[in-house]
């Protein structure tokens, strides 16, 4: 079996919840269990640290993972999606798992399941992978992203130094719960006993549901937001965010340098900042000049995508991946403080969720290349454009992600922006 032979029994053979919603989401962690007892409980052998949230989760666990290599910590690293490629997923000291790795991994995962016969799903057999590699290259820490929620999650059978709950948001309500404190409950599922959950966004409708839960299993909370503070930020002349941080009110972090753009990131440095204050309680060396260090060079030291990612200029071109309603507003902040002349924007979704409130965020003032992602769960781009049009948005559909963002930029003047996202797919397919 080659890598490409690979790639095609994982994505077509397996239920992905990437491709198919709903449908590949499991309500038991059964199968996660059971891999991990027949490789030996890998994930047992290395210290790990676990990050769940709805919009926020990404950059918080890339930031992490920055400071820990800058420190000197051998460290691993599992995200979701990919945008590019698979391999994306896995990462030690920002190097993706080797292709060799991958293949040899799952054709001995087939060979040993013939006596197994377990039938994992796409993101099970994932993080059981990811679990096996950081073990067999021997990790300092690995920081574990949460997939989708955090109880049920496969990520979710590790006992790290920290968890880490960005924020919460109304996203995959059909899994998870319509109400916040729904949705809070289940992402509440990664506070284990004694061990410390950095909130990151004090809720009022989601703080009494961590407090209770932390109460319930003897959890050290710390709600990071009601410590640190990022009141304003300056970008400097080497493409950096030079932050003002301050603690309890007082200056903590005089020029913090960000690689990673976005004003929506200065909600994630304190969540940030609280779990490294943690880890060095527990024993970690992480210096503020190792901090200093892992934090301006997220993007280059571990290769992250997508987050208020320029891919050119004259005209100004960004993607972004966030895709729900909160991670809508805050790309439409973002917009707001971005200078150009006219705003077009490359726009795409998935079909499984109702995209009304999205779409009324949007500004009406652009103007809309409505496109479907080559994937199933997209959402027709015509049907998209329609829904589009209801809401006082103006644009067309095009066949393809590729044809509308040639289009945008045959059309765009040189102080122009062009955004793209809406999906993750989208941005995926433009990078």
């Amino acid at each position: 079996m080659d890598y490409k032979a690979t790639l095609d029994f994982l994505f077509s053979q397996l239920p992905m919840f990437q491709r198919s919603g709903p449908a590949a989401y499991k309500n038991t962690l059964e199968n996660t269990l059971k891999l991990d007892e027949n490789y030996g409980h890998p994930h047992r052998k290395y210290k790990t640290i676990h990050v769940a949230g709805t919009n926020g989760k990404g950059s918080v666990s890339h930031m992490l993972a920055a400071i820990l290599q800058a420190t000197g910590y051998k460290t691993g690293l599992y995200t979701s999606p990919h945008l590019k490629d698979f391999r994306e997923r896995i990462k030690i000291d920002g190097e993706t798992i080797p292709e060799t790795v991958v293949t040899n991994w799952v054709s001995n995962f087939i060979t040993n399941n013939e006596l197994w016969k377990i039938q994992p799903s796409f993101f099970e057999l994932t993080v059981a992978l990811a679990f096996d590699y950081f073990a067999e290259q021997e990790v300092d820490v690995a920081i574990m992203e949460v997939g989708l929620g955090g109880r049920l999650d496969s990520t979710n059978i590790i006992t790290p130094d920290v968890s880490v709950i960005t924020n919460i948001g109304l996203d995959h309500v059909n899994l998870l719960g319509d109400t916040l404190e729904k949705i809070a409950a289940e992402k509440a599922g990664i506070i284990k006993t004694d061990v410390p959950v950095v909130i990151g966004t004090t809720q009022d409708a989601t703080k009494p549901v961590f407090e209770q839960k932390a109460e319930q299993v003897g959890a050290p909370i710390y709600f990071a937001d009601q410590e640190y503070e990022v009141p304003y930020s300056l970008m400097g002349t080497d493409g950096k965010q030079h932050l003002h941080v301050e603690k309890n009110g007082t200056a903590a972090f005089k020029e913090l340098k960000l690689d990673l753009l976005g004003q929506y990131q200065h909600k994630n440095i304190p969540a940030v900042l609280k779990s490294v204050e943690i880890l060095n309680e527990k024993g970690y060396a992480i210096t503020e000049e190792s901090l200093r260090k892992g934090l301006a060079a997220v993007i280059s030291t571990t290769g992250l995508l997508g987050r208020w990612q320029v891919l050119g200029n004259n005209p100004l071109i960004v993607c972004d991946t966030g895709h729900n309603e909160d991670g809508i507003k805050a790309i439409i902040a973002q917009l707001k403080n971005t200078a150009y002349k006219q705003l077009f924007f490359i726009f795409g979704t998935v079909g499984d969720k109702d995209p009304g409130k999205v779409l009324a965020l949007l500004p009406k003032q652009a103007k809309y290349y409505f496109v479907k992602a080559p994937i199933a769960r997209a959402m027709d781009a015509a049907e998209l454009a329609n829904r589009a049009a209801e809401c006082g948005l103006k644009g067309e559909a095009y066949p393809s992600v590729i044809e509308a963002y040639k289009e945008a930029k045959n059309e765009a003047d040189k102080n122009d922006l062009i955004f793209v996202g809406g999906s993750t797919f989208v941005v995926a397919e433009v990078l």
